[in-house]
């Protein structure tokens, strides 16, 4: 089986292990279903493709540098019998995004709004490929900080796309609704189960979810409604719903600690929502359970 065609499950055990993946493309690789990954990725291929990525199509013939976000589901459609290229999969972790320049973190690649596609010349193709060939050879090495030479590989890679000017190829697909409407729900989910009391819940409402997106909040709510036929804020409520009734059934954090890792600022204001939505207080459905 060839590495392009790998289950994810397959790649997750090996990035837990390493941090990363660099390999090959198999010239009889297949294509990838729309959905989320939990890795970052970045790959050279040539053959002919259809991306979905978020709520954007694109299709090239040409080489192509492609940059995934673990935050955005993106699907691609192999056209040709054979492809070739090279990939590389890392985890944020071993990353360190921290630990990284401000025009890295900045950079379009990365992030939701940007534009993750890029067309090559045939120097570019060379150029991207040489770096991807050391990135194999060194994985593969005994060097004892070839961990950080990996890292400064990426870097070369994504400092190369961001001297490019980005295709403007990217356009609205027909289904551009389901689409975004599929990333606010994979972003919804992503943030649960919530695991401590340190880290409270970061997108609360449909603004901050339209921030995140980078689009008007007009947008994100007709779309999601026109989708799924509820309100954007209908399924965030539900949601933290469900995630309170979880943390009072199976933990032993107090209220107020609930209340602060769903994002509350105040008990009062959580017992408010929750009685509000459900017709029982909190402390009822703890009671319940106990």
């Amino acid at each position: 089986m060839d590495n392009q065609s790998l289950p994810a499950s397959d790649f997750n055990t090996d990035l837990k292990l390493k941090g990363f993946k660099v390999y090959e493309v198999d010239s009889k690789a297949s294509g990838h279903n729309y959905s989320r990954k939990d890795f970052y990725k970045i790959s050279l291929t040539s053959g002919k493709y259809i991306f979905h990525y978020a709520d954007r199509s694109f299709e090239t013939n040409e080489p192509i540098l492609f940059f995934a976000n673990p935050r955005i589901p993106y699907s691609c459609e192999i056209i040709t019998p054979t492809v070739d290229g090279y990939a590389c999969l890392f985890t944020e972790d071993f990353l360190k995004l921290s630990d990284r320049s401000e025009s890295f973190l900045q950079s379009p690649l990365f992030k939701i709004g940007g534009t993750p596609i890029f067309k090559l010349n045939r120097e570019q193709k060379d150029a991207i490929g040489n770096i991807f060939q050391k990135m194999i050879a060194d994985q593969d090495s005994s060097y004892a900080f070839k961990d950080e030479l990996i890292r400064n590989y990426i870097g070369l890679i994504v400092h190369e796309a961001l001297k490019m000017q980005p295709s403007e190829n990217l356009s609205k697909h027909s289904n551009a609704a389901e689409r975004i409407t599929s990333v606010f729900l994979e972003l919804l989910e992503r943030q649960f189960p919530i695991e401590n009391t340190e880290r409270p819940l970061e997108l609360k409402t449909a603004q901050d979810f339209a921030k995140n997106l980078s689009v008007h909040i007009n947008y994100l709510n007709s779309s999601v409604k026109e989708v799924t036929g509820k309100p954007t804020t209908t399924h965030i409520a539900e949601r933290i719903i469900s995630e309170a009734k979880a943390l009072l059934q199976h933990t032993d954090w107090n209220i107020a600690e609930i209340a602060y890792a769903l994002g509350f600022e105040y008990p009062t204001y959580f017992n408010n929502f929750f009685k509000k939505k459900t017709g029982h207080v909190p402390k009822s459905v703890r009671a319940i359970h106990l």
